[in-house]
Parts: C-alpha cells; structure tokens; sequence
C-alpha cells in the first residue's frame, strides 16, 4: 500500500448534480407518491439505489407513467418530443435538467430558429446527446475529427456548434479546429461546464505528483470516463473504480503515493471509503484543494414548495 495518498479538490458533485438529486429528494418529501423519473437522475448507480429505496421509481420512457402522475426529469435533460409526449399525458413534469444543459438546449434552437446548421459534438448515445439532438429538426452530431467531412450543411457561412457539456477540452479542441477550418464563419458558444473544465486541470495536476491516479465514479459517466483518460493520456496509470470494492491492491504495487479524485455524480462518501481502504495501513492523508466552487442552482420552478402545494396541484 502507499506511503501517501493525495486527494484532491474540486472533485465530485457539481451545481447540477446537487440540484437534480435535491430535486427528487424534494419530491419525495412532499409530493403524494409516487413520483416517477425518467432515466437515471445522475449518472451513478449508486445515488440511482439510495433515491430508489426512499420511494423514487424510475422507468426508461414515459409509457411506463402512468396518466396524470409526478414525472422528474433527469439533470442530461430530454429531447422536445419527450416533452410532447408528457403533456398528451398530462404528466406534472418537475424538470430537473442542469442549467447549463438547458443552456445549451436554448442555443441550439436560436441557431435552428435563425436557419443555421447545427453541429453538436458529443458522444452518440449518452442521455445528454439524445436529448440535444432533439430540440431542433437537422442537427448532426460529431464524434471525432473524421466525422467533420462527413457533415452537409446548405451554407458553410451559416454554421454553429455546440458540444456535449461532459466532455473534455481536449477532445473538444481538435474537432473545433477541424470545424473552424471546413468554416471559416462557425460559431461556438461555450459549452463545457466550470466543473468539467475545473476537475480536467485538477487531475492533470495530479497526475503529475503521485504514481498512481484513482478515480471513483460510475462507468457511465462521461466526466468520470475522461478523468480517467486525461490522466492516462500524461502516461500515468490510472482506474475508474465505482467503489472501495472494486479496487485491486496489484495497481499499487510500487506506487509511493496514490492520488484520488472523483466525477462530478459521485457521492462523497463513496470517496471517503475509497480513502480509508487506502490508508488503513498508515498511509499519510494530504489534502490538496486548487479550486473553490461557489455556483449553485435554485430547485425548478415546478416543485412544489409544501404538501399543501402539492396536494392542490393534484
């Protein structure tokens, strides 16, 4: 086992994460049961179990609501043709997008409305990709460098790209480039979240301090995903674990000091019992914080603010 075990700060939960688990929370404090959500909340199994044993049920697509029931919607956000769908049902949607995906769905449909092409570059299949591809008829998504090629727009003045708010700058970057020279005119708000960018630089500083980095998050988390490959990317070994459980003492072998980070949907306990395993033969505990978050975000609109409220809105 080592000799030191470094963890670092800002790790963790972000603003949107925060407020998406204390929206179902919320819910389920004050709303009749059941509530329902829509996909997992966050993109961690468990934060997913322990809302799911305190009475959330959670269902992959609408038609398992039934009518006129409470319905949360996760923090990747949902396609407009799921929003279609909750009003033929007479959902009561308590929308739990993050703000900063929100964001991003405005800008794709200010482009869409003033006849841009829109661009999106993300992973094919993540929750957050589905449902940006949905707030406008004809955006294309990229993936890599080569997929720029491939793109048909009808004016290469007039288009925009926008970008999964996971990912990281450094996969972003080549592809703006690509895109930047195929149209010279594109625009690019900024997409990607303080906490992505501000988890991206602690782990690369971290990577260049221990001998062994470890990242605790869920496998389906994008953010915790590319921690794990920017680390990996300097030549620094590094795991994605979701728990203590998970971790091999073989990785450590040699390592005089492990550094230990997390995803923006990790819970911090899990963290903690990550940093216990490694230091139950003694190993000093050092405590680095680069970066102090303060955003955070209201609860939506839609939540009802008592029982009393909830009850006369059903």
């Amino acid at each position: 086992m080592p000799d030191r075990v470094v963890l670092v700060s800002p790790r963790g939960f972000c603003a949107g994460v925060i407020r998406a688990i204390a929206t179902v929370e919320r819910a389920l404090a004050i709303v009749p049961p059941p509530v329902y959500v829509r996909r997992a909340i966050v993109h961690n199994a468990h934060v997913v179990a322990r809302l799911a044993a305190a009475g959330a049920v959670f269902v992959d697509e609408l038609d398992q609501v039934p009518r006129g029931s409470v319905v949360v919607f996760s923090a990747h956000g949902v396609a407009a043709s799921v929003r279609a769908e909750a009003d033929a049902r007479d959902l009561r949607v308590i929308d739990a997008t993050c703000p900063l995906v929100a964001k991003v769905h405005r800008e794709v449909r200010r482009f869409a409305h003033r006849r841009f092409d829109v661009v999106l570059i993300g992973h094919a299949g993540h929750d957050e990709v589905i449902g940006t591809l949905g707030q406008a008829p004809g955006v294309q998504l990229v993936e890599n460098v080569a997929d720029v090629s491939r793109l048909s727009v009808a004016n290469h003045e007039m288009v925009a790209c926008v970008t999964q708010t996971t990912l990281s700058p450094q996969d972003v970057e080549p592809v703006v480039a690509e895109l930047t020279w195929r149209f010279p005119s594109l625009v690019r708000p900024a997409d990607i979240c303080y906490a992505t960018r501000n988890r991206q630089a602690t782990i690369r500083w971290l990577a260049d301090r221990v001998d062994v980095v470890l990242v605790v998050g869920d496998p389906t988390s994008s953010n915790s995903r590319h921690l794990r490959e920017t680390a990996q990317a300097t030549g620094m070994p590094a795991y994605l674990i979701g728990s203590a459980d998970e971790l091999h003492e073989e990785w450590l072998a040699g390592a005089s000091a492990v550094g230990v980070t997390a995803g923006a949907s990790t819970p911090e306990d899990l963290v903690a019992d990550v940093v216990d395993r490694l230091c139950r033969d003694g190993a000093r505990l050092e405590h680095e914080s680069l970066v102090e978050e303060h955003l955070a975000f209201g609860l939506p609109a839609e939540l009802p603010t008592s029982e009393a409220d909830a009850a006369r809105a059903g």
